[in-house]
């Protein structure tokens, strides 16, 4: 089972990126799927959450209005829609697959997590 993000990169801000998050081994369509990140000395942080079949999501305060999460269960891929960057985005970036189907922003309730993709939001 593996879950491989991608679409990371260097950015200016006020600009935006947009990472996937492709699985295999094995699908996610009943899965919630979450967004994390971990800045350089920081705690990993929650950004954003999508139900199972895409109809609840839920969003870090930090992010509300920037960023949009979508997910293509036919695909099996999760996207995170980043706009208006700010370098206190700047962060690695995590994808996840949740226990059950319904929304949590609880990284505990996270079975499984993908590598990260690297995002650096300049000045």
């Amino acid at each position: 089972v593996q879950l491989q993000a991608s679409g990371g990169g260097l950015v200016q801000a006020g600009g935006s990126l947009r990472l996937s998050c492709a699985a295999s081994g094995r699908t996610f369509s009943n899965n919630a799927m979450g967004w994390f990140r971990q800045a350089p000395g920081k705690e990993r942080e929650f950004v954003a959450t999508i139900s199972w079949r895409g109809g609840s999501t839920v969003y870090a305060d930090s992010v509300k209005g920037r960023f949009t999460i979508s997910r293509d269960n036919a695909q099996n891929t999760v996207y995170l829609q980043m706009n208006a960057l700010k370098p206190e985005d700047t962060a690695v970036y995590y994808c996840a697959a949740a226990r059950w189907a319904t929304t949590t922003s609880s990284s505990n309730d996270y079975k499984y997590w993908g590598q990260g993709t690297e995002v650096t939001v300049s000045s």
